[in-house]
């Protein structure tokens, strides 16, 4: 049969052949089948260890924020510092004397006594002085601990009120005249002099508290150390 002969029977065929059309039932049920054979669209291709950083660079943000909250915290509360440090020593050595009825390990008046006492327990020697005529007697003196090195308190009272004076070695350092300053409800006064430190501390006035510490440098000035 030739191409042409072919043609032309197909042309009978579909003229002379029966229709018949699908029932709508039929059409939604291959729609139906079509759309869930209907191939996914396919994923984006995932990096190696993307899911890793992703996870480890959210931490990252989140630790730099931490960082940055502690760098400003940190500079409206900055660290103590000398001054501070000492400050806060001075005052827990008088608070513990107070509260242990320790306040001297040689309890006298006499400085006579109280000096040859310290001799052979320190490096150097305390300068002590019994202020009893200008109303600040000498009740003693014991060894303590101070700016990480032993150190004499002298112990003197002013009527009711203990006074502690701290002194200790302070090698070169150059002398500092006197400066005083409160804290937690003491008054304290500091001032250094031919290689020693000197602190007093209180709950005496401040204005008392200069007084002590002017009488006790005059009377220090008399009879500097040999």
């Amino acid at each position: 049969m030739s191409r042409d002969e072919d043609t032309g029977l197909s042309k009978a065929i579909k003229a002379q052949a029966t229709r018949y059309a699908a029932p709508p039932t039929l059409r939604e049920r291959i729609a139906a089948a079509l759309s869930q054979t209907e191939p996914a669209p396919a994923a984006a291709p995932r990096r190696p260890f993307q899911g890793f950083w992703q996870q480890w660079g959210g931490m990252g943000v989140a630790f730099a924020c931490g960082v940055i909250v502690s760098v400003v915290l940190g500079s409206f509360h900055p660290t103590p510092g000398e001054d501070d440090r000492l400050s806060q020593e001075v005052i827990a050595g008088h608070v513990r004397s107070l509260m242990v009825a320790h306040l001297a390990d040689v309890a006298s008046s006499d400085q006579h006594t109280v000096k040859p006492w310290f001799s052979g327990k320190l490096d150097f020697s305390p300068p002590v002085h019994d202020l009893a005529q200008q109303g600040f007697p000498l009740m003693g003196g014991r060894l303590d601990y101070l700016d990480q090195r032993p150190a004499a308190a002298l112990v003197y009272r002013r009527q009711q009120h203990t006074i502690n004076l701290f002194i200790w070695s302070s090698g070169g350092d150059p002398a500092r005249t006197v400066k005083l300053r409160s804290r937690q409800g003491f008054n304290m006064t500091d001032w250094s002099d031919s290689g020693m430190q000197f602190w007093a501390v209180s709950d005496l006035s401040p204005g008392e508290l200069q007084t002590f510490a002017q009488l006790y440098r005059r009377q220090y000035a008399q009879s500097p150390p040999s």
